[in-house]
């Protein structure tokens, strides 16, 4: 499924045109990012949360040299399923 295909179950679902459907999607999803940005945690209900966690620096090896090297530290968006999410997902609802 693509973002084209949410705003148009948005749409339907909400009984919105296609286009306040897509402000409504955007808004949602620039709303995550910028809480994101700021190290916030966002939760929402029954589907999960996504926060920011901490990769801690390590060692690796340049797969085309075989160098060893130093990948640095960085932060990256993570997402934890709600219980209701996966119970959807098992086929349980």
């Amino acid at each position: 499924m693509r973002k084209q295909d949410i705003i148009k179950n948005v749409a339907r679902e909400a009984k919105l045109t296609e286009s306040q459907a897509t402000a409504a999607v955007n808004a949602t999803i620039d709303s995550i990012q910028d809480a994101l940005a700021q190290g916030d945690e966002v939760t929402i209900s029954g589907f999960g949360s996504f926060r920011v966690v901490e990769r801690a620096a390590r060692e690796g090896r340049n797969p085309r040299t075989g160098e060893s090297m130093t990948i640095a530290a960085r932060k990256s968006p993570a997402f934890r399923a709600g219980t209701q999410l996966k119970a959807a997902v098992e086929g349980e609802e």
